[in-house]
């Protein structure tokens, strides 16, 4: 049995898109029978919103306090102990959960997760990722990608193996390859961070590192995990966003690879490197953006991906 938890009240539509992705999700025959989703949000609300949904499938968790988008997140955590987030954590903290998921306040999910779940023993920083699509129709991973604005080259050094493990039992990819974005393919190029970086990756025996690539290279394929800082990525990240919005959303191109740059195609990103399954979804997200963040929940939830983790960091 499979037990999700779902920030109801989380996002910018929310509850009435996450109760809809909910029912998505459950309706899909794809679904597997034993999953159970926890609706964690104010019940009044919740209620008449899930009234159709099978009472074994869904669980309401009753969270009379919600928290803003822009509201700090340690003082939410700590002056909302009822807010869904909190509950969220709570539940996936004690076990009766196992993965929790929101798009409500990102910043409070994020240190929810490292306070309350905490980190793997032996990683220094957890890391976000996002999924990068090819034009060969194959997808690669791009971390950090925004909450290690500033790093040190041990840290990027862990984000490639934690995104090398995440390619590996997630996205099932065999072997996955490892590139650091860099301004030049050849080794010694780059600033001091990149300098630096190359050698770790280059002696980690857990990891098939293949050189530096340069931001030409991101969309190709030349690598399946791609490792740079938080502020790099997020440029990187924002860019491929407007690049979306300007040819899909304002010029109305129709294309299928175009279509991969959608948000709503992926739902969110998990927090890589705690020790449960933590997924930050979009803002705006919407119906389908929920149910991807539910299969995206079961499917790493399913996977044997923290146990690696814990072994490869446990050597370490």
């Amino acid at each position: 049995m499979m037990k999700i938890g779902l920030d109801a009240m989380g996002g910018d539509y929310a509850p009435i898109e996450a109760c809809k992705g909910i029912k998505a999700y459950l309706a899909d025959p794809n679904t597997p029978a034993d999953v159970i989703v926890y609706a964690i949000g104010v019940q009044e609300q919740l209620e008449p919103l899930l009234a159709d949904v099978p009472k074994e499938r869904c669980v309401i968790v009753h969270a009379p306090d919600v928290v803003g988008m822009h509201e700090h997140p340690t003082k939410a955590l700590k002056e909302k102990p009822n807010s869904s987030i909190n509950l969220g954590f709570y539940l996936l903290a004690k076990g009766d959960i196992d993965a929790f998921i929101s798009a409500g306040n990102t910043g409070m999910m994020l240190v929810g997760a490292a306070h309350i779940i905490k980190t793997i023993e032996g990683v220094m920083r957890p890391s976000i990722p996002t999924l990068v699509p090819y034009q060969d129709g194959r997808f690669g991973l791009l971390l950090d990608v925004g909450i290690n604005a500033d790093c040190k080259p041990e840290n990027l050094e862990q984000f490639a193996v934690l995104g090398s493990n995440y390619a590996e039992h997630v996205l099932k990819i065999e072997n996955p390859k490892i590139g650091l974005l860099n301004i030049g393919e050849e080794e010694g190029k780059g600033n001091l961070l990149a300098k630096s970086t190359f050698p770790l990756l280059k002696d980690n025996p857990f990891i098939n590192f293949i050189g530096n690539m340069e931001g030409r290279d991101l969309l190709v394929g030349k690598a399946d995990v791609i490792v740079c800082d938080g502020f790099t990525g997020n440029i990187m990240l924002k860019l491929c966003e407007s690049i979306y919005q300007i040819f899909h959303e304002e010029r109305k191109v129709q294309d299928e690879y175009l279509n991969h740059f959608n948000y709503e195609a992926y739902g969110g990103t998990p927090v890589l490197g705690v020790n449960k399954t933590v997924i930050v979804g979009h803002g705006i997200s919407n119906e389908n953006a929920f149910c991807k963040m539910l299969q995206q929940g079961y499917n790493i939830a399913s996977s044997n991906l923290l146990e690696k983790l814990k072994g490869k960091f446990a050597i370490a």
